[in-house]
C-alpha cells in the first residue's frame, strides 16, 4: 500500500450519533486503533462530520431522511451536535470536513482535500454502515478511488444490514477487511 496516496476517513463519529448505538465502546475502540495505525504509518486521517447551520436552513422538506430531524434539531447547538467523540478525537493536524448530506462528498470540500493530498485510496470507517459508508463507497467508486472498508470500524443500528452490506454489497466495489487485517499491511 502506498501510504502517501492513502487517507483514512473517520465518518460521522460524532457523540450525538454514537449515542444511538448500543455498542459504542466497541466501534470507537476499533476506530481508535485504525487512527493510531494510520498516524504511525504516515497515512492522512480525515474526519467527516455531518452538520448544518443554526436552524438547519440546508434541510429541505423534500428530504425524507433529514426533514424528520429538522424539527427535533432546530434549537440544538450545532457546534455541540457536530462534536467528534473524545475516544476518536482529532489531533491538531487532522482535517475535519463538514458534509451536508449522507455521502462524505455531498456538500463538502472532501474531494478538493483529497486532490490536494493526491489521495487515490480511501480507507473507510464510520457510522452508519447503511448511511455514510454506503453512500460514500458508491460515490467514491464512481470517482475511481481504490476503496477499503474496515468492517469492524463501521457500525449500523441494524446488525443484519451491516452484515449484508459488508459481506455481500461492499465487496463489489471495495476490499472489506478488519482493522487488525489492515494493520498487518
Amino acid at each position: 500500500m502506498d501510504n502517501k496516496n492513502t487517507a483514512l476517513l473517520v465518518m460521522d463519529m460524532q457523540t450525538s450519533i454514537l449515542g444511538m448505538l448500543p455498542a459504542k465502546a466497541i466501534i470507537t475502540s476499533n476506530v481508535a486503533k485504525a487512527i493510531a495505525y494510520a498516524r504511525n504509518n504516515s497515512i492522512a486521517v480525515i474526519y467527516v462530520v455531518v452538520g448544518f447551520r443554526q436552524g438547519l436552513p440546508e434541510i429541505s422538506s423534500n428530504n425524507k431522511s433529514f426533514s424528520v430531524a429538522k424539527e427535533r434539531l432546530a434549537d440544538a447547538d450545532m457546534d455541540e451536535w457536530m462534536k467528534i467523540d473524545d475516544a476518536v478525537a482529532p489531533q491538531a493536524n487532522d482535517i475535519i470536513v463538514t458534509k451536508r448530506r449522507i455521502s462524505a462528498f455531498t456538500g463538502s470540500d472532501l474531494e478538493v482535500i483529497l486532490r490536494a493530498f493526491n489521495v487515490k485510496h480511501l480507507v473507510l470507517t464510520g457510522v452508519s454502515t447503511s448511511g455514510v459508508v454506503l453512500s460514500t463507497i458508491r460515490e467514491a467508486a464512481d470517482k475511481d478511488y481504490t476503496l477499503t472498508v474496515l468492517s469492524d470500524a463501521c457500525a449500523d443500528g441494524d446488525e443484519e444490514v451491516h452484515r449484508v452490506l459488508t459481506t455481500k454489497v461492499f465487496t463489489r466495489q471495495a476490499e472489506v477487511i478488519t482493522v487488525d487485517e489492515w494493520s498487518r499491511f
